[in-house]
């Protein structure tokens, strides 16, 4: 069942539909057996004809990462990551349900508060957050949690002006009746160039629910800041964008507004695709490419024991996918919505499983490490937020 706190003052008049994309265990590997690189996706570009994709330019095969500096340490579950406007970052921990502020150049951290109504346990709790599009002027941040009863959305009012610890208003319920369970409860969500608010879930361990269109389990769901089906959504009156997903964990956009989104596969592949609006992308009847017309393929897939895939984001012609139990950052260069070389691999080892990655501008990512979530093994400074170069 879905509740919305208010309904929708003025109807956003949507544009045009965005062409955008994509599954193991919570990022562990737990279920997965593993294996090697898989290559990169033969799958067409939704919405795209190969013309189009050739006029595009397409960066180098091979790409570089240099890690610049360590801004924190220390961190707890860090899960979602939002940067502010003056270059500090908002970071949730899964399982305190805490979102603290993170000085950008010194490092310190100041918490916010604790966001009521969180019940964390398995891969539940506080996952992913954002600003929303008019933070200047509302001073919101959103938040996916798991609740006693539900995955909802909330937002918050961050008044910097109280005392810390006690900065955070009352979370506002803003979509709720996302299925829950102890394993795939999606949680990543992001704002889309249009400023609709996207959210990837997962099926919470029951499989018939991705391919159930009335369910929200499995699936990437478009809504208005205030919960709303967004207009323009491929089906209507529905918050569903794309269907038949496993367990959805990150999300983002290329140069051209087309979304990308990773996820975890079970025995055989994780994916990475392009999300076409109204798509199903096979599970469970499909994990990896297929020969079946009706679900959409990866564009590039991987054996779980190599991704594990978490959080991913946009630059210098790339999706940079972070790494769970493949404990790396991989890059898939971009042509249009297909890959233009093999995903290559960086950072193999060298920080422990990799949960997040955002866009800190230009040829600079950061990202954010997970060995504290029960499945990693924490190491010197535990979790910590690095600022990366790419190319």
């Amino acid at each position: 069942m879905i509740v919305h706190r208010r309904a929708v003052t003025a109807v956003l008049a949507a544009t045009t539909l965005l062409l955008t994309a994509g599954c193991s265990s919570d990022g562990s590997g737990d279920d997965s057996p593993g294996g090697g690189t898989g290559p990169a996706s033969s799958g067409t570009a939704p919405g795209s004809s190969p013309t189009r994709q050739a006029a595009e330019a397409t960066p180098p095969a091979k790409g570089s990462v240099k890690v610049l500096r360590t801004v924190t340490e220390g961190l707890k579950t860090p899960w979602g990551l939002a940067p502010l406007p003056d270059g500090d970052l908002l970071v949730s921990s899964r399982d305190d349900g805490t979102i603290t502020r993170i000085d950008g150049r010194s490092g310190k951290k100041t918490e916010l508060g604790e966001v009521s109504g969180v019940s964390a346990a398995g891969e539940g709790g506080l996952l992913g957050i954002a600003l929303s599009p008019d933070y200047a002027s509302d001073r919101m941040v959103y938040a996916y949690f798991t609740s006693d009863s539900d995955n909802r959305v909330v937002r918050m009012v961050y008044d910097e002006r109280k005392t810390p610890g006690e900065q955070l208003g009352a979370p506002d319920t803003v979509f709720k009746g996302i299925p829950k369970g102890f394993i795939h409860n999606g949680g990543r969500i992001a704002f889309g160039p249009d400023k609709m608010l996207y959210a990837g879930t997962g099926e919470s361990g029951d499989t018939g629910l991705s391919q159930d269109r009335k369910s929200l389990g499995g699936k990437i769901l478009r809504l208005t800041p205030e919960g709303d089906p967004a207009p323009g959504n491929p089906f209507p009156g529905s918050p569903v964008y794309s269907y038949g997903h496993r367990n959805v964990q990150g999300l983002a956009w290329d140069a051209k507004q087309r979304l990308f989104a990773s996820e975890f596969g079970q025995d055989t592949w994780d994916e990475l695709n392009a999300i076409k609006p109204g798509g199903n992308y096979g599970w469970p009847d499909a994990e990896g490419r297929s020969d079946d017309k009706k679900f959409q393929n990866p564009i590039a897939q991987w054996h779980t024991d190599d991704a594990s895939p978490s959080g991913v984001a946009y630059a210098e012609g790339s999706v940079w996918m972070a790494g769970l139990k493949g404990q790396r950052l991989w890059r898939i260069p971009l042509n249009g919505t297909e890959a233009s070389a093999d995903p290559q691999s960086f950072l193999k080892g060298e920080y422990g499983r990799l949960r997040t990655v955002v866009s800190a501008g230009g040829d600079k990512l950061w990202l954010v490490t997970s060995n504290t979530d029960g499945r990693g093994s924490p190491r010197d400074g535990d979790d910590r937020i690095l600022e990366i170069q790419v190319s």
